[in-house]
């Protein structure tokens, strides 16, 4: 049997589980049946909210949506400086991690220790294009030097080519090394390159793998994070799987929108925006830009 062939069968299958009633229209935005989109999020909110932690709809407090926000700068041109200013942020604020380049890692390890935060980094990134090997290598490195959480780029171009064996391999590999010193590994799918149909079987093979999370993009790509593949990617991988909302999440109302649509973690830029927003501080335009 083909690894397309299997590929495709399990998709099926796991489109068939998230089906609503034969009589319910596929949603307007993707392919899938069964009401994936932010309006029709009654039914999965109702089976999830345990996942969420928050029911939809409520008001988010500073403290709560601070431990869903991974304070982010992966800019090429980053300075030690404006690190320096990302750990200092995620200190007072309380956030999950700061997300950084690996050259990084060492310096928030050292910069957060005894903190809340956690130092999480990229791997493979922001193409995806490498070996599976050099990967893996990159993120025992990084986990060595303190690194909590990896957020790997999936080999798009395989996934596209139909190669899912080569893609399981590049997620596995990583997934061990990060596994091994302790790391949870979050898969990046970017999904603004994908149809839904490679959407479903990128994180099929994300869960194969091994992954921890699934995640929606680098911030570097076309596109950003939308709700609306945030729900079909919580609907595939279920709820023993993270989702991670990263690029184009810019206040606290699409924030919001991200975790009612099922993420469980939100990787942004501007995370301190969003806290102050949270506690009810009208806050200027004009916020950092990038991720």
């Amino acid at each position: 049997m083909s690894d397309g062939f299997l590929v495709d069968r399990i998709v099926r299958a796991v489109l068939a589980q998230m089906g609503g009633p034969a009589d319910e229209p596929p949603c307007a935005c993707h392919s899938a049946p069964g009401g994936c989109c932010p309006d029709r999020l009654g039914r999965l909110v109702g089976q999830g909210a345990a996942r969420f932690g928050l029911q939809a709809g409520t008001n988010l407090y500073s403290r709560e949506i601070a431990r869903t926000i991974d304070h982010t700068l992966l800019k090429a041109d980053a300075t030690r400086a404006q690190i320096e200013q990302l750990c200092a942020e995620a200190r007072e604020h309380g956030f999950a991690t700061v997300c950084v380049n690996p050259t990084w890692v060492p310096l928030c390890a050292t910069l957060l220790r005894g903190s809340e935060t956690r130092v999480c980094t990229v791997v493979g990134f922001p193409l995806g294009a490498t070996f599976p090997e050099v990967k893996a290598f990159e993120a025992a490195r990084t986990v060595a030097e303190g690194a909590c959480e990896v957020d790997m780029v999936l080999n798009i171009g395989a996934l596209k080519s139909g190669d899912y064996r080569l893609c399981e391999r590049d997620v596995a590999a990583v997934a061990e090394a990060s596994h091994r010193g302790g790391a949870i590994l979050k898969v990046i799918i970017e999904a603004a390159l994908l149809t839904d149909d490679e959407k479903v079987k990128a994180c099929v093979v994300s869960k194969a793998g091994g992954a921890d999370f699934v995640k929606t993009s680098t911030g570097f790509g076309p596109g950003g994070a939308t709700a609306a593949d945030v729900a079909l990617m919580r609907r595939v991988v279920g709820p023993d799987m993270g989702v991670k909302a990263a690029g184009g999440v810019k206040d606290l109302k699409s924030a919001q929108a991200m975790l009612d649509a099922g993420a469980d973690r939100i990787g942004a830029s501007v995370g301190v925006k969003i806290v102050q927003e949270s506690r009810g501080a009208t806050v200027a335009a004009g916020s950092p830009a990038g991720y």
